[in-house]
């Protein structure tokens, strides 16, 4: 299992910490493989990328225009957070659904 997102998120360390035999990947110093980017954007859509974030509010209407491929590498903390990969299952958050379907608490 590994989870994508950034070392300094408060989400992403609730997961990190629920979640102790996963590897956690931080986005911003390492990346998103292409393939499990690509996986995430076909299963997850528009809703992979937070435009709720400060980093979306600071951007231009160009950048924002960009496709969203090129606008999370060139921004990785425009992810929503985290991205948890388990075999070939994807979970996006870490909200009561999630923790569900990965049998934790909290």
């Amino acid at each position: 299992m590994r989870i994508y997102g950034l070392k300094t998120c408060d989400t992403c360390r609730k997961a990190i910490k629920a979640l102790p035999h996963a590897t956690f990947v931080d986005v911003r110093k390492d990346g998103v493989p292409g393939d499990v980017m690509a996986q995430a954007q076909a299963t997850f859509g528009d809703a992979l990328t937070n435009t709720r974030s400060t980093t979306w509010r600071g951007l231009d209407d160009a950048a924002r225009a960009l496709p969203q491929a090129t606008l999370l590498a060139e921004h990785p903390a425009l992810m929503k957070r985290p991205l948890i990969v388990d075999g070939d299952r994807m979970h996006l958050g870490w909200d009561a659904a999630t923790r569900d379907a990965l049998g934790v608490d909290g």
